[in-house]
């Protein structure tokens, strides 16, 4: 496209470097500014900084969907300075598969959530038990779910205070004619560390002394059936410590039962993203989020507040 790019690297941000580069713009010109975080007003959305960074623009376009869950000047404050405020390209297509999956998905829409916590994906949780129809709990906080239904957990991860939660939400779901999957069998480890000792035992029976640290074979397999014939397919998050070789074999068998689906695929950043792109799935997936807390918080129902402030968002 012939685009020359310009830095400007005043740690003030909006120092003299940047509003000459600016000025001396031509077309086709590309002015990349030094981190707004360098600023401390940034975080805290002040107007002042706001203020300064909209001097350096005629409209604003937001192409940063991994920060439109926060309320900086770089995201919502400028956008009271400037017209139009617009969503770029990637923006809206995180908009579309994202709105579209929530909204007007293709049925049925199976939902995988892994990770370490509960708590962390509580309200995503609670918002999908009334869009999806197959929600599938993988990863740490599965065994929270497991010990709400009385099973031996060993040293597996539980957050005590949610036991009860978790109850709550499998009745939910089945009340709903909402299916709900969690582990059947696990793979567990004497010790938290890449190369423990490890063996493959049922849910509920987890002895004492070994935690789990990844699906086993049959979940894997139960997990794959459910995803084989989904219309659309939500992942966020991994279904064991799958940075260890030992213990990724879940994480892939999900990955790969997803990249050989016909289902509109949408993969929620961070891990789950990471684990794609490894196992070289990516060009089969329909949508790859670029941002993990934006698409967690966006899947949670809440208006992203970077978003909100567009006046154009497509």
């Amino acid at each position: 496209l012939g685009v020359d790019v310009v830095f400007a690297a005043d740690d003030n941000v909006v120092g003299e470097q940047a509003k000459a580069a600016v000025a001396n713009m031509k077309d086709g010109d590309v002015v990349l500014l030094q981190n707004t975080r360098y600023r401390a007003e940034e975080t805290k959305n002040e107007d002042n900084f706001s203020k300064e960074l909209a001097s350096l623009a005629e409209v604003f376009v937001n192409d940063a969907f991994g920060s439109a869950h926060r309320a900086h000047c770089s995201t919502v404050g400028v956008t009271q300075y400037l017209s139009p405020c617009a969503a770029g390209y990637l923006l809206g297509k995180e908009l579309d598969f994202l709105g579209n999956a929530i909204d007007n998905p293709v049925r049925p829409l199976v939902a995988i959530l892994g990770g370490a916590k509960v708590a962390d994906k509580l309200n995503v949780i609670s918002n999908l038990l009334d869009k999806c129809d197959t929600l599938i709990i993988g990863g740490g906080m599965a065994y929270t779910f497991m010990k709400a239904l009385g099973h031996s957990i060993g040293d597996s991860l539980l957050e005590a205070d949610k036991v009860d939660l978790a109850k709550e939400m499998m009745d939910k779901a089945k009340a709903k004619g909402i299916k709900f999957l969690i582990s059947v069998d696990n793979k567990v480890g004497k010790e938290y560390k890449p190369d423990t000792e490890a063996m493959v035992v049922n849910s509920d029976e987890i002895p004492d002394g070994w935690m789990g640290l990844d699906i086993g074979p049959k979940t894997q397999q139960l997990f794959a059936d459910a995803v084989k014939d989904a219309g659309t397919v939500i992942w966020n998050g991994p279904m064991g410590v799958s940075e260890w070789d030992n213990f990724a074999a879940g994480t892939i068998a999900v990955a790969t039962a997803i990249a050989d689906s016909n289902a509109i695929s949408i993969i929620g950043g961070g891990d789950s993203a990471a684990a794609i792109q490894k196992l070289g799935f990516a060009d089969k997936m329909s949508h790859i989020s670029t941002g993990g807390g934006a698409s967690l918080e966006y899947l949670e129902g809440k208006e992203l507040p970077g978003i909100a402030a567009l006046n154009d968002k497509k």
